[in-house]
């Protein structure tokens, strides 16, 4: 069969198109490695937790394949922050690369000490096509957003840090217990206050009804309080006339802090005001607390076969809500890796971020480690994962019906830390010193206002909360 001349060339022309769209997709594959940075040395500073267990343990085969050496500290959570802040402020360069929070990257993004990561993500030659951002559940990945106004939402302007997994609150209890006495978890705030009081005792001397955080620290405000403070329809702040306002003398936050003191006061750890993530996650492994109020993966972790006295014997379900029939509120913390700002080995801190980020490692984590709730929804598909967590009564289901209204319930702004602080003062005041909740509630709002209401806030009206999470 002969060929014409005018086929020749339409052959020729597909031909040349196809070999330049390989060489192309070539091209862009080949723009980025893991060794572009061999040589490097690098710092990190970790939070000690499950997230960061994980990554020492992959320690090795990152440094083999990229041939970056990588130093770490570890130091314990209520230490950690105050840790951190210093040696950012100190502009030395050291860490690299570090664990954060979101509310702390209010802090940190506001006084440029943390440096903005979308470039580097946007960079083909920095960023592998693999990462896909798109795979992390939007609600998490905005966390690690904000445009620096103080009363406008997290998801906007730079990117500042990126997850390694994050928590939502709920009730972990001894499920083994609870099923021998014939006792169901308390779905509203009213029975969780009730329940906790029959409870002391519950396991013998010492033992009590609920375990909540105590410290005078940011932190003991911003898991099951929170949770129930956003169920009561509490804000914590508002805008008026142009300014950051605190919304903690209203009503709702009033009442509710009311209830929450008397459920610690009566059903709460003796020496709350000394518990932290840690004491309280004890408690509820070792028997001595018959129900959990934290985040979930703090339950998960006391229920991991070997790892305490009742793994095995815990179930899960949903926080308290404030009125019956509510559909149930969680605050959200994600565990994040950020730059530091000064670093002197920025290419091969993103590359670090990024691969303890990214899916590989993330599936290991979620597989092999402790890494729960993780931050990319291929993992919660993923068949072997799935049948992990199947494995913990209450806990997929909790979090299914939990996620569509988790969120950040607190409203951005660079004076988080101190706020939250002065506000877990208070409540200790009402808890330990009978201080009446109006008036000390009353006393907080003007405390905090008087910081707040200097701040340039956004433009859209009114303070508002983050996204609630989006599962696609």
């Amino acid at each position: 069969m002969r060929i014409r001349s005018p086929d020749i060339v339409i052959l020729v022309a597909s031909l040349s198109t196809a070999i330049l769209a390989g060489t192309s997709l070539r091209s862009e594959e080949s723009k980025f490695g893991w060794k572009q940075a061999s040589g490097a040395k690098i710092t990190i500073a970790f939070n000690q937790h499950p997230y960061a267990d994980a990554i020492i343990q992959q320690m090795p085969k990152f440094k083999e394949m990229t041939g970056i050496d990588v130093s770490q500290e570890v130091t314990p959570e209520e230490n950690y922050f105050d840790k951190v802040t210093t040696s950012l402020s100190a502009k030395t360069g050291k860490p690299d690369v570090f664990m954060t929070g979101v509310y702390q990257m209010w802090d940190y993004a506001s006084s440029e000490r943390v440096e903005p990561l979308d470039k580097y993500l946007a960079d083909p030659t920095l960023t592998g096509t693999e990462y896909n951002p798109k795979d992390i559940f939007e609600g998490v990945f905005n966390g690690g957003k904000w445009d620096l106004k103080p009363g406008s939402p997290t998801g906007t302007g730079n990117l500042y840090s990126l997850p390694l997994g994050f928590e939502l609150y709920s009730l972990a209890y001894n499920k083994k217990y609870f099923d021998e006495k014939g006792l169901k978890p308390p779905e509203t705030l009213d029975e969780l206050i009730e329940l906790a009081k029959k409870l002391k005792g519950w396991n013998g001397p010492g033992s009590y009804g609920v375990a909540v955080r105590g410290t005078r620290s940011w932190a003991t405000i911003h898991p099951g309080y929170m949770s129930t403070f956003s169920s009561a329809g509490a804000k914590d702040f508002v805008i008026k006339d142009g300014k950051l306002v605190s919304a903690l003398d209203s009503p709702e936050a009033i009442a509710v802090t009311a209830k929450f003191a008397e459920m610690i006061k009566d059903g709460g750890p003796p020496a709350w005001s000394n518990y932290t993530w840690y004491q309280c996650g004890a408690d509820l492994g070792s028997g001595k607390a018959a129900i959990l109020y934290d985040a979930d993966i703090n339950g998960y972790f006391q229920n991991v076969p070997g790892s305490t006295k009742q793994a095995g014997n815990i179930g899960f379900s949903p926080a308290p809500v404030f009125k019956a029939g509510d559909q149930p509120q969680s605050n959200e913390w994600v565990w994040q890796l950020a730059m530091n700002r000064s670093s002197k080995n920025k290419k091969a801190a993103w590359l670090f971020i990024q691969y303890f980020t990214g899916p590989e490692f993330t599936l290991w984590a979620a597989l092999n480690a402790k890494t729960v709730d993780p931050a990319r929804q291929s993992i919660w598909e993923n068949k072997d994962f799935k049948q992990k967590i199947a494995k913990v009564p209450g806990y997929e289901e909790t979090f299914q019906k939990t996620i569509p209204n988790t969120g950040i319930k607190f409203t951005p702004q660079p004076y988080f830390i101190q706020s939250a602080t002065v506000w877990a003062a208070t409540l200790q005041k009402i808890v330990l010193s009978g201080a009446n909740p109006e008036s000390a509630m009353k006393s907080l709002a003007k405390e905090i206002s008087k910081q707040t209401s200097t701040l340039k806030v956004s433009q859209s009206g009114a303070a508002s909360e983050a996204p609630t999470q989006t599962v696609r």
